[in-house]
């Protein structure tokens, strides 16, 4: 099963199931020196973790990281990094049920169709319980940047309460202050009453997550199939339940004329070059301008309901599904660590790339 990997020059490779042992994560390309702060790395996971809050699933996981390797002295020595993350809160008879049958929306029946066996036990590698392991080599990659770039994903719609307010007009320093990580305490409130209500009628729904990536330097990315935008556009897009992503104006520049849309340059007070208006959400040509770079990610609601649905079973037989085991009602505010993690992975790719390129000049 290829797909398991991820980046060039800053490489992550991750394994393990929902229902295994555990899941884990391989780095490599961390450079030498690196400082690795385990305490940071479980701080984030536990931003992510099951059961922190009445907002997501029951199940209760530690989220722990090992360093098995690749580490000394809180310093990377430039071999592989690797991982581990222990599963303690699995419960493969959840499942049992459902092993002969497709959950509508899920994996099930692509998994079967493609490699002709999968792993029912919570949907296996498909299962989001994966992105953990992402989260914790975020980590390791927000190191590798300089403290001056900033990533700060919220939470800015759950189903039909959306947060107007722009960024410049927030404290992202509130973005954990909720449990539903939108820095606006009040839109919180109402996205958490939507969220509940939906867990208590059995259902699910989605939202948007948008990200603000300030201090970026200029020049990363590459000119035609390494746009920055692209490989973010793919980190965010291989999160689980992600359905879109748009960047700067997104598709709002398509009621949009050029005299409307271009960023006029101009610069600062320090003489650095600046674009007096940031529709192109910080990057162009592929590559980043040194702006805030600015996207939008939808993610649909979570395919499991506890609600009875009807399906096909492995026979092509009609029959009636009754899901059980622990879902999230709102897959939102867990994906907000995720989405920083894959950002700072693609950032500390490209800058990679991009030392290699002054060192060749």
């Amino acid at each position: 099963m290829p797909g398991n990997s991820f980046g060039e020059r800053f490489r992550i490779t991750t394994f393990g199931e929902s229902h295994g042992p555990g899941i884990g994560v391989v780095i490599d390309g961390c450079p030498a020196g690196t400082q690795v702060s385990l305490d940071d790395i479980n701080k984030e996971l536990a931003r992510r973790r099951p059961g922190q809050s009445q907002l997501t699933t029951a199940r209760r996981e530690d989220d722990i990281a090992v360093i098995q390797s690749g580490v000394v002295d809180r310093k990377a020595t430039g071999a592989p990094i690797a991982l581990w993350i222990a599963n303690s809160d699995a419960r493969e008879s959840d499942y049992t049920e459902i092993a002969q049958a497709y959950r509508p929306s899920h994996a099930d029946y692509t998994y079967q169709v493609k490699y002709g066996v999968r792993d029912p036990s919570g949907g296996g590698r498909s299962s989001a319980r994966e992105t953990a392991a992402r989260v914790a080599a975020g980590v390791i990659a927000r190191s590798i940047l300089s403290s001056a770039v900033q990533i700060n994903a919220y939470v800015t719609q759950v189903h039909n309460v959306m947060l107007t307010k722009p960024w410049t007009e927030l404290d992202l320093s509130k973005i954990d202050g909720n449990a539903v990580r939108c820095p606006d305490a009040e839109c919180a409130k109402q996205m958490e009453a939507v969220i509940l209500a939906a867990k208590e009628s059995g259902d699910t729904v989605g939202g948007v997550i948008q990200c603000i990536i300030q201090g970026c330097p200029p020049g990363l990315g590459e000119p035609v199939f390494d746009k920055l935008h692209a490989d973010l556009g793919k980190a965010i897009l291989s999160i689980n339940a992600c359905k879109g992503v748009e960047f700067g104006s997104g598709f709002q520049s398509a009621l949009m004329k050029g005299s409307e849309h271009n960023d006029a340059f101009s610069h600062d007070t320090n003489g650095n070059i600046i674009t007096n208006s940031n529709h192109s959400g910080g990057i162009q040509g592929g590559i980043s301008n040194g702006m805030p770079i600015v996207f939008r990610a939808a993610f649909k609601p979570v395919s499991t309901i506890m609600r009875d649905q009807q399906t096909v079973d492995t026979s092509g037989q009609e029959v009636t599904l009754k899901s059980k085991g622990r879902h999230d009602p709102c897959v939102l505010p867990r994906a907000v660590p995720i989405v920083e993690a894959m950002v700072a992975i693609v950032l500390s790719d490209h800058l990679l790339k991009f030392r290699s390129i002054e060192h060749r000049v």
